[in-house]
This record gives structure tokens, C-alpha cells and sequence, in this order.
């Protein structure tokens, strides 16, 4: 790993040692693997990729390491440039807002230098010093990578639960510390995911994972007491996770079990000991629904009598659909994202028709309020909300030219407090700046939204280069922000533009539903028709259009270059879900069953067929493809490295063209990538440098 203060121009991975650079393609031996499915046989000649154990696939990786760096290396100038233009606009010794939790308050802070975060508290008195929680920095010496699960503090303040992953493989091991002697106790429990104290501080709740990683467990940890955990709830059926919470007024500790489009929800009384989970309603498929309490009410957003849900309240004694008071009814054009309940009001989420709001009820009075903002493109929600007998909600405000911001809303009088606004160093002058949005129009006549953000001086009336992103799966908005590191674009010249395509959740439910099984095309039309209406709106042309897209939005960019490979000029993509069938028929990984109902299940005729015309590994052709930059990690256990590297080896055999495919494994992080803030600024210079060398601006 590089550190933070290595002299511009050293900086030398080292997954790149030991292997003779080059800028020929290392060659994947084609060793035929025969699968058949529905009267069809593919062959699958880097099948062989997948065997992690095999010395030959460690070598294959490293030589693609050494013919990524081959190719880069000229950029390494302009690489490291970059990387100290986003540092330098990066405020290093740097403190969060706090928040308070049973009087005492917490946040974390960053140092420079360090690659990790503090975390630290103090009570709420005035003499009171700060403490230290955890350092992550001093837990990861000498690891590669470390990353923070849980961080939960017990109710009467003494101790803390944590859990770290030390892999990238979601693998986190949990721990609780001694706050009063900083000393953890002899415990830690491999393979959880959460935890959740009880009222008592003396028992610890966690989820367990069976082998393909999915939490499929409860326990129940009593400290000081010998002998096994208690199984607490087992979720039997592999299409659920189990999610573990509590109630913001610590009344019950809920337990969700979910899938892609179902959910059960159990409580537990957070005051007794030996409390076993309680059915809140039965489950229902097809039927999803999340919960909050106060005074003997359980509150419910659940999705009944449509898509977009509505917002009820029941007795949490007996609770019931049937007698529910509605408090928010369902809307065809209103998406209820989110309620956060406090005990004289709550704050409503809403997605209208693509747009973010924040709605403010006062419960006594039945009194509504729209909290109002200035910019029409923007992302708001709710921040870090621990108490409950509280008229004080903090959220976050951010846009594509409004740094991240922390406010604080008084729920009763609506008065608003800027607590913080994200540094950005340099003179950073958001007047300089402009973000707008228009419609794209796809094949079928829907209107996609397309966001923007450029320098206001750009040269108007001539093509730009042009970076799009896109994501587009699970429901996920791709919500706008601010970004400090994309002013090093914007200031040479670029366009960035985000393609809000169907299979997101940027307008609602319906949105997400026109874009997974067998409507997932979609995705993909909507992101050619984006980038067409980038080039004949004049923002830019194919030959300046560069596209990227992470993990389910790897898979949008590849389809996409499929389907018009002469539209783009490169594309991203990173931790790239690319070979579709294959890991969907693989049902020993962490997402495949979990996920048969966003993608569907290729053992059935119907669901195979729409994933053969699509998957990007089994649709490359025979034709010039765009340049490729292509990002992996060797320990990412929702996206498997072999994807990537498949996808590379077979690209390559096929392409007409003279332009590079490189691919780069980080052989120590997972699905995120680097752990460390300096050291994922490096990899994110690298991605910079690769866009503006296609563009001609290195």
C-alpha cells in the first residue's frame, strides 16, 4: 500500500510487483467448458478463471496487473497530479458534527496522514473531555485492508460492540471493548453481521451468516455468563436476509426477515432478557413493510394497496391491517421512501415524481409542512437521528454543485441550522458552476431524466467530452451530490452528466419495476437514449462520451456497449457484474438466490431467455468496441473477480479495434475497493487519468 506521503512520481502497487510489464494482452488459455440449459449449449472457455486456488489464475491476474500498469504508466505524471489536486481540496484534520445518544455525544474525526477515522465521545457536561472509541488506524497496522461494521455503544455507556472486516469478503468478526480500560473481553464471533444491545447492557444481540454469507440467524450473547450463545429466530428459506434494529425509542428490538419483495417483521422486548420474537403481522408475499414505534403504536410503511406504500398506525399490543389508522395514503406519482418518529413528530421522505422532499407532521395536531429548498436538483434526507424525545431532526443536503451539508430543522418552530458544509479547499466558488436536468425519450416514449453539471464558462455550441453515469437496479436512486474529486474534471473542460435509468428508484416504485426481470432492457435502452440525447442536444459526441457504471451499473455500461459499442468513446467499470447467467446458475454465492427475484432464476426457460440477450459476457461480438477500464477486487464476494477477468480474456478475441482492455485486480479489498481514504483517492486518480487520456486532455 502507497502511503499518503510518498514523493510524487514513487508511487508503485505493489499487486504489480514481481510481473514484467507489458502492453500485449496476457493471454487466457482457452480450456472449453460445456454448459447446457434448455436445449442449448454454451461454451464457456475461461470457465477455468473462477478456480482461485489454481496458480495459474494468480499469475493470469497478476500479468493483467502488469499490463494495466504497462499502459498506464505513461500517465503516472498525470495520475499523481490529480491525486494532489483532490487532496489538496480535502480538509484532512476533520471532525463530524456530533450527535447525542443517553447524554453523551459522539462523532468521528480524521487526521492527516491517517487513513482511517477515530471514532470519540464525551459526555454532555461542559468540563467534559473527549474519548476515544475505537481507532481504526491503530487496528489496521499492518493489514491491507480493514473496514467497520457495527460500532454500537451499550445503554449505560460502559461498553462497545464492534465488528471489522479485515478481507473485503463482508466476513466481520465481532468484538466488545471495556470503555473504561480500553481493553477489549475475551470474545469474538466470526462470520455476524450487526448488533444490537438490549435495555440491560449485559446482552448483546447478532445475525449469523451461513456459507454463502447470507444472515440467516439470530442470537442472543449474554455477557459474563459461560456457555453457548442462544439461538434466538432462523430464517430458513435462502431468498430472506434477516436485518436486525431498534426502535428509536428503545421500546423493541425489530428483526426483518426480507426479500427482493416480501418482508416478515418480529419484535422482541428490549427489556427482557429472554424475550422471544413476537410476529408483528403475518407475512404475505408480495407484501413489504418497515416499522417504528411510540407510546404503544407501532407506526408501518407498507406497500398493501400499492407500490409507492402508505404510512399506518396500529396497537403494538394487538397490531392489524384491518383496524389501522391511515395516516398517509398510497399515491400513483408519491414514493414513501422513509419516516423518522420521534415523540411529538416525524419526518416524512417522499419521492415525487423523481423529486426528494422532506415533510414535517406534527402528531398531536395532524399539521403538515414541506421543508422548502432552493435548488430543483438536490438530495435530502434524513442524517444521524439517535433520540427520541427530541424536536431536533438533522438531515443532509447536498447537490451536484452544493458541498455536503449537516442541518439541523427544529421540528416545531421550522426554523433551519446549518451545522456544517463540507470543506472544499482551493477556493472552491460554486457560482462558477451550473447543474440542470432534461428528459431524455426512450424507444417506448418514456421520458428518462438525465442530470448535468459543468463549469458555467464551458464553450457553448460545440460538442464536449462528457462523463455519464449510470447505475439503475435494486430501487436504488441515483440521487445527485457533490463531489470534490469531480472538480478535476469539471475545471479541464468536462461535462458530467447521471443517467437516471429504469431499475433505480429515481421515481418511484414502478420506475424500479420497469427495469429488473423480465423488463430489465430497459436499463439498458434508457442509457443509449441518455447518451443519444447528450450527442443531439450538442453536449457532446461519440467520440468525447465516456461512460461508467460500479457493480449492477457495470453491468449497464457493458450492455450498453453491446448493444451500441460505436456511441461511447470508453467506458468504466468497476467491480463489473458482467457475466450474467453463469453467477445467477451458481447458487453457492452470498446473492444468487437472494437475488432471483431482481435479475430471475436462468434455470427457468423464460428467465434465461431474456438474461441470454443481454448478459454482457455472452453477447460480445465479432466489431470495434470502445477502449475498456475495467476495476476488480480479488476478495469481492458480491461480484467475483472472474467476471471481469472472463469478460477481458473473451473481449479481446473478438474486438476489431486497436484500443486497450485493461484490467486491474486489487488482490486486497472487496467490493468497495481500497479501505483506506488515501489509498482509494490513488485509485480514483488512476480512473481520472485513464478518462482524460481517451479524451485527449493527459
Amino acid at each position: 500500500m502507497s502511503p499518503p506521503g510518498r514523493p510524487k512520481g514513487e508511487y508503485r502497487s505493489a499487486q504489480h510487483e514481481g510481473t514484467p510489464m507489458s502492453r500485449t494482452p496476457p493471454i487466457a488459455t482457452r480450456r472449453p467448458h460445456d454448459a447446457s440449459l434448455h436445449g442449448e449449449t454454451r461454451i464457456d472457455e475461461w470457465h477455468w478463471l473462477r478456480e482461485i486456488d489454481n496458480p495459474e489464475v494468480l499469475a493470469h491476474l497478476h500479468a493483467e496487473n502488469a499490463h494495466a500498469r504497462a499502459w498506464l504508466a505513461p500517465l503516472d505524471g498525470l495520475r499523481d497530479t490529480l491525486y494532489a489536486e483532490m487532496l489538496a481540496r480535502i480538509q484532512e484534520d476533520d471532525d463530524e458534527v456530533p450527535w447525542r445518544k443517553n447524554g453523551w455525544w459522539q462523532w468521528s474525526r480524521t487526521e492527516t496522514g491517517r487513513q482511517y477515522p477515530l471514532y470519540l465521545r464525551r459526555r454532555d457536561t461542559p468540563a467534559a473531555q473527549e474519548e476515544v472509541l475505537l481507532d481504526l488506524n491503530q487496528l489496521a497496522e499492518g493489514k491491507p485492508f480493514l473496514q467497520l461494521g457495527a460500532l454500537e455503544v451499550s445503554p449505560d455507556a460502559a461498553l462497545l460492540a464492534y465488528s471489522l472486516d479485515e478481507t473485503g469478503a463482508l466476513d466481520y468478526t465481532l468484538r466488545v471493548r471495556d470503555l473504561a480500560s480500553g481493553t477489549d473481553l475475551p470474545l469474538a464471533i466470526e462470520k455476524t453481521e450487526g448488533a444490537v444491545w438490549g435495555n440491560d447492557s449485559r446482552t448483546l444481540y447478532y445475525l449469523s451468516k451461513d456459507e454463502p454469507r447470507r444472515t440467516h440467524r439470530l442470537w442472543r450473547h449474554r455477557l459474563g455468563q459461560d456457555g453457548a450463545d442462544e439461538l434466538v429466530f432462523e430464517e430458513p428459506d435462502e431468498l430472506f436476509w434477516l436485518d436486525l434494529g431498534k426502535t428509536r425509542d428503545d421500546r423493541w428490538l425489530v428483526l426483518s426477515s426480507a426479500s427482493k419483495d416480501t418482508t416478515g417483521l418480529w419484535v422482541l422486548d428490549a427489556d427482557d432478557v429472554q424475550a422471544a420474537p413476537r410476529a408483528v403481522l403475518p407475512r404475505r408475499n408480495g407484501i413489504e413493510l418497515s416499522l417504528d414505534h411510540r407510546a404503544g403504536r407501532f407506526y408501518l410503511l407498507v406497500n398493501d394497496r400499492g407500490r409507492n406504500f402508505r404510512l399506518v398506525e396500529t396497537s403494538a399490543e394487538s397490531p392489524s391491517l384491518d383496524d389501522a389508522r391511515e395516516l398517509i395514503a398510497h399515491r400513483d406519482d408519491v414514493m414513501l421512501e422513509d419516516v423518522d418518529l420521534f415523540a411529538r413528530h416525524m419526518v416524512v421522505q417522499e419521492r415525487d415524481r423523481g423529486v426528494l422532499k422532506l415533510r414535517v407532521w406534527e402528531l398531536a395536531s395532524g399539521r403538515s409542512w414541506e421543508v422548502p429548498f432552493d435548488e430543483s436538483v438536490y438530495t435530502a434526507e434524513g442524517d444521524v437521528n439517535e433520540e427520541f424525545d427530541t424536536d431536533v431532526f438533522r438531515f443532509e443536503y447536498t447537490s451536484l454543485v452544493t458541498p455536503h451539508s449537516v442541518f439541523d430543522l427544529d421540528m416545531a418552530s421550522g426554523e433551519r441550522t446549518l451545522r456544517k458544509r463540507q470543506p472544499v479547499l482551493g477556493g472552491y466558488d460554486p457560482a462558477r458552476y451550473a447543474s440542470e436536468q432534461f428528459m431524455a425519450r426512450a424507444d417506448d416514449g418514456t421520458e428518462v431524466p438525465v442530470s448535468l453539471v459543468y463549469r458555467r464558462d464551458r464553450r457553448h455550441g460545440e460538442p464536449q467530452p462528457l462523463l455519464m453515469y449510470g447505475y439503475g437496479a435494486y430501487g436504488f436512486a441515483s440521487d445527485v451530490y457533490f463531489s470534490s474529486s469531480r472538480l478535476s474534471l469539471l475545471d479541464r473542460g468536462v461535462v458530467f452528466a447521471v443517467a437516471h435509468v429504469r431499475g433505480g428508484g429515481d421515481r418511484g416504485r414502478r420506475w424500479y419495476d420497469e427495469g429488473k426481470l423480465a423488463k430489465k432492457a430497459n436499463s439498458f435502452g434508457d442509457f443509449v437514449a441518455c447518451a443519444q440525447a447528450l450527442v443531439e442536444r450538442g453536449w457532446t459526441s461519440p467520440g468525447q462520451l465516456i461512460v461508467e457504471g460500479g457493480s449492477a451499473g457495470g453491468l449497464l455500461v457493458a450492455a450498453s456497449a453491446n448493444l451500441r459499442p460505436e456511441l461511447f468513446r470508453a467506458v468504466v467499470a468497476e467491480v463489473p457484474f458482467v457475466d450474467v447467467i453463469n453467477t445467477m446458475l451458481d447458487e453457492t454465492l452470498p446473492l444468487t438466490v437472494g437475488e432471483f427475484l431482481e435479475w430471475g432464476n436462468p434455470k427457468e426457460r423464460a428467465d434465461y431467455e431474456t438474461m441470454r440477450r443481454y448478459s454482457p459476457y455472452d453477447n460480445l461480438r465479432r466489431t470495434a468496441y470502445p477502449a475498456m477500464y475495467l476495476r476488480t477486487s480479488l476478495n469481492d464476494s458480491q461480484v467475483p473477480y472472474w467476471e471481469a477477468a472472463k469478460y477481458a480474456a473473451r473481449l479481446r478475441t473478438l474486438k476489431t479495434d486497436e484500443h486497450p482492455v485493461l484490467l486491474s485486480i486489487n488482490m486486497d479489498a472487496g467490493h468497495g475497493g481500497a479501505s483506506g481514504r488515501y489509498d482509494a483517492l490513488r485509485e480514483r486518480a488512476e480512473v481520472l487519468a485513464f478518462m482524460l487520456w481517451q479524451w485527449g486532455l493527459a
